[in-house]
């Protein structure tokens, strides 16, 4: 039997393994799936919501298991505690967004008949869930789908096996009808099939461009609607009258919170040059903070990249900027730093520009470019000249200012003094290669269901 092994990042170890799913058992995934969701559609928003939050407690329950677990998976130090906060957050917000989503709109009255539009489940949605915040991708589309009416199927990313399981155990300690979400293991080629196969109503996944790509392939013809996050290269702006200790300290953590695996983690920043030097002096001094080493060691603040592979590009993009020219300045040294090592210190180089790797394809690590601008033109330009629009943030006290800079800028989301944060009241959405549809709000329940309209003519 084939399977798929997980090996942790901490020490090189198989943390462990599980077989792909047979072809017999997916078509009965889909089957059940498929089954439950024609009386689950039936079921009121209450009765949902009361299934959702019970599942919401059971996975919190779990907490001090899981922490840990994400630590061997894919390195996220313990300190950090999971991703408890934001899972709750987002889970409540979605359940009680839910009604308002869901409300039938009613247009103008036109006497003699009975006109409203209802937003109707799409049916089987099919998650594909990454591995570097592993809770809250997922989180992202399984609670609306399922407050929308649909059935979800699970595939979690390889790195992070354990994710899926964990929201399988929650889900039947919640009491779930059976078959409305389940958790599978596939290899590409089995996704693949599947997502062609025309029994999949919709597909999320947040990944890799080249990973949207192949499954806008594999979708093609069947007229499922697809929600894609992909790449991203997440600038910022730094304007002259930012709070610089403020601006400083929370690019720095944009920068290298989860090693930098972040999909709208800063991988750039542009430096109005009235500011320029005390901000690249106060950045260096913030980053030389870090303690990188095992994430099961309470005083680490950096662990392991998921994967060595990953590490050692963000080496080469970092050797390539410095033969072109850039200046590196943390200087960490790091035990395992090495090629072929998951554990890589930070780093922060200046006297970069756009004919480098590091300032125009995504790291998705732990190194930032920081470029010195002259005005607001140089800062957009820059800013735009990227194939990804995830979010960007801009520093600034003046909250019209950044307002009018962000309707020039290509992206999804607009941030002003913050970053690397989802607002569940908005939209998780991007442009360009980033990709299309939209997570979370309103527009995450439009995503998930039809339009359906009820044209109703009394009897005469």
């Amino acid at each position: 039997m084939e399977t798929v092994k997980l090996k942790s990042p901490i020490d090189g170890s198989i943390y462990l393994e599980r077989p792909f799913a047979a072809d017999a058992e997916i078509d009965a995934v889909v089957s059940r799936a498929r089954a439950a969701q024609v009386e689950w559609a039936q079921t009121s928003i209450a009765q949902r919501a009361t299934y959702l939050l019970a599942f919401l407690e059971a996975l919190l329950d779990m907490n001090d298991e899981i922490v840990p677990e994400i630590a061997w998976q894919m390195g996220r130090p313990v300190r950090y505690g999971g991703e408890k906060g934001g899972v709750e957050e987002r889970t409540r917000y979605m359940v009680a967004l839910a009604e308002k989503a869901l409300t039938p709109y009613i247009p103008e009255d036109r006497p003699g008949f009975r006109r409203y539009l209802k937003r109707a489940p799409l049916g089987v949605v099919m998650t594909i869930a990454p591995w570097n915040y592993p809770f809250l991708t997922t989180v992202n589309s399984v609670v609306p789908a399922l407050m929308a009416g649909n059935a979800v199927i699970l595939k979690h990313a390889a790195q992070t096996l354990l994710v899926g399981e964990r929201f399988q155990q929650a889900f039947d300690k919640a009491g779930l009808p059976k078959g409305l979400f389940q958790n599978i293991v596939l290899n590409h080629g089995q996704t693949e099939k599947l997502l062609g196969s025309g029994t999949i109503d919709h597909c999320n996944f947040t990944g890799s461009v080249a990973g949207g790509r192949a499954i806008e392939r594999a979708a093609a013809g069947t007229f499922m609607t697809l929600g894609l996050e992909l790449g991203g290269k997440d600038p910022a702006y730094v304007l002259p009258d930012a709070k610089l200790d403020h601006a400083i300290a929370n690019l720095v953590d944009g920068a290298f919170y989860n090693s930098g695996q972040c999909c709208c983690g800063i991988e750039r920043v542009y430096v109005h040059e009235k500011v320029y030097d005390a901000f690249v002096e106060g950045f260096i001094a913030e980053t030389k903070n870090y303690v990188v080493g095992n994430p099961l060691d309470q005083s680490t603040t950096m662990g392991p990249m998921a994967q060595a592979r990953f590490a050692d590009l963000i080496r080469e993009q970092k050797a390539e900027a410095l033969r072109k020219g850039a200046v590196s300045h943390v200087g960490m040294i790091v035990e395992n730093d090495k090629e072929g090592s998951p554990y890589i210190a930070p780093e922060v180089l200046t006297n970069v520009d756009h004919q480098m790797s590091v300032m125009r394809e995504e790291s998705f690590g732990p190194i930032v470019g920081i470029m010195k601008v002259r005005n607001d033109e140089e800062a957009v330009a820059l800013m735009n000249d990227s194939p990804y629009g995830l979010t960007a943030s801009i520093w600034t006290t003046d909250t019209d200012h950044a307002a009018t800079l962000g309707d020039r800028i290509e992206t999804g989301t607009v941030f002003m003094n913050r970053c690397d944060y989802v607002d569940p009241g908005l939209v998780w959405t991007g442009v360009k290669d980033t990709g299309k549809g939209g997570a979370m709000g309103l527009v995450g329940y439009d995503n998930l269901t039809r339009p359906k309209s009820y044209h109703l003519r009394e009897s005469i």
